[in-house]
């Protein structure tokens, strides 16, 4: 399976400075067409090396995308559900429902100072 890591990093902006405007498409394309096939510990893994190379260098419609097949994924682990859910506040206000949601659902799960999450 091709690097996710270097997909997404593929998909940032400040890494497309020199990139043709024909070459525009295949670098989404090939981050949609790996990451909706891969497990999450591969997403997530991805996800936490880019934001720490550069909390905001995702484009939200990648990060959204991945925490998502992550969450279906792992449907049961609240701290995935915690952290997707404060992604998506950090780059509202538009997902401040569906991360109220999850937050919710992983409360469910293990609640506020609860023994952690969920198996």
């Amino acid at each position: 399976m091709t690097d996710l890591i270097a997909l997404g990093r593929g998909v940032t902006p400040e890494d497309r400075v020199n990139t043709p405007p024909e070459m525009f498409g295949d670098a989404e394309f090939e981050y949609v067409e790996t990451i909706i096939y891969a497990g999450p510990d591969e997403i997530l893994d991805m996800l936490r090396t880019l934001k720490a190379e550069n909390f905001i260098g995702l484009p939200p419609w990648a990060r959204n995308l991945a925490y998502r097949i992550a969450c279906l994924q792992r449907p049961d682990d609240a701290a995935l559900l915690r952290e997707a859910a404060f992604d998506l506040i950090a780059f509202g206000p538009d997902w401040d429902e569906i991360a109220e949601d999850l937050q919710a659902k992983a409360d469910l799960l293990d609640p506020p100072g609860g023994s952690g999450t969920a198996a």
